[in-house]
């Protein structure tokens, strides 16, 4: 299972952690697995993330349509705990419907909670409709962090600290 678990993240042509584990990997294989019933697409970018203590895979999906969606999976339990779909700008539709917070104003926010440089943004759309700003925010020590910032009110909806990444989107680096 580790062999096809690591198998499938080299087929999509991204690297793995020398330090990932067994447990890891077949944890990673239970996400796949579920996100792909829900909704079938291509791994476009792994992260682990630490919330609150609780460590979780955030998974980055591209569809058929060419659509990307983020699913956050329960590395203990290999459980979805939340989907959310990307707006390829705070200019498209979905996103703008629910806007009255600026993109510039939501970077505010984020970096006067969370100081560094913000090295990449997406525009998400939660499984509500609420619209989201997500900045990845590295620090001096070079710890990158994930600020969620509600896009209609201005509030921090989450923080993530990153542990690692395998792949990228350039589109979305600053």
């Amino acid at each position: 299972m580790k062999t096809k678990s690591i198998s499938l993240v080299l087929a999509l042509g991204l690297a793995v952690p020398a330090s990932m584990s067994y447990a890891a990997a077949q944890s990673i294989e239970t996400c796949i697995a579920a996100i792909q019933k829900q909704k079938p697409g291509e791994l476009v970018k792994l992260e682990k993330l630490n919330r609150s203590g609780k460590s979780l895979y955030e998974f980055e999906i591209k569809d058929s349509k060419g659509n990307e969606w983020e699913f956050i999976c329960d590395v203990e339990t290999g459980k979805i705990t939340e989907t959310e779909g990307e707006a390829e700008s705070a200019d498209s539709e979905a996103f703008k419907k629910n806007m009255k917070i600026s993109e510039k104003e939501a970077a505010a926010i984020a970096l006067k909670a969370h100081p560094g440089k913000i090295v990449e943004v997406e525009y998400e759309i939660e499984s509500n409709g609420d619209a989201s700003y997500e900045f990845d925010i590295v620090n001096e020590k070079g710890t990158e962090t994930k600020v969620e910032v509600n896009a209609a009110n201005g509030k921090i909806i989450e923080v993530s600290t990153e542990e690692w990444e395998i792949g990228e989107e350039a589109d979305e680096k600053r």
